[in-house]
């Protein structure tokens, strides 16, 4: 009985992951907000953070046992937009190779 009790399911497996990356998301944009003086570091911090923090909220949408609601589905189409701007921003702000 112990034994089932510590088994993970792949879905709760990805919850957990999904949490680990809003707090490292979360983590990175606070960083990047109050820490970073550096103007290009800053927008990199943050773009990372809000990759992670949408990554992680689109994983919990998308695991949930229930039916959508409208603040699922506004999240599962307004997540996509702010990691493909983010990482948009990330590949224009990279150092350039010698």
């Amino acid at each position: 009985m112990a034994a089932d009790a510590m088994t993970l399911s792949a879905g709760s497996i990805a919850v957990l992951g999904s949490w680990a990356a809003t707090g490292l998301g979360l983590g990175l944009w606070l960083w990047g907000w109050f820490a970073e003086r550096h103007p290009i570091r800053k927008q990199r911090l943050q773009d990372s953070g809000v990759v992670l923090v949408f990554a992680g909220i689109l994983a919990r949408v998308i695991t949930k046992d229930q039916t959508f609601g409208v603040w699922d589905w506004f999240l599962l189409f307004v997540s996509p937009l702010f990691m493909a701007a983010a990482l948009w921003r990330l590949t224009r702000t990279e150092t350039p190779k010698p």
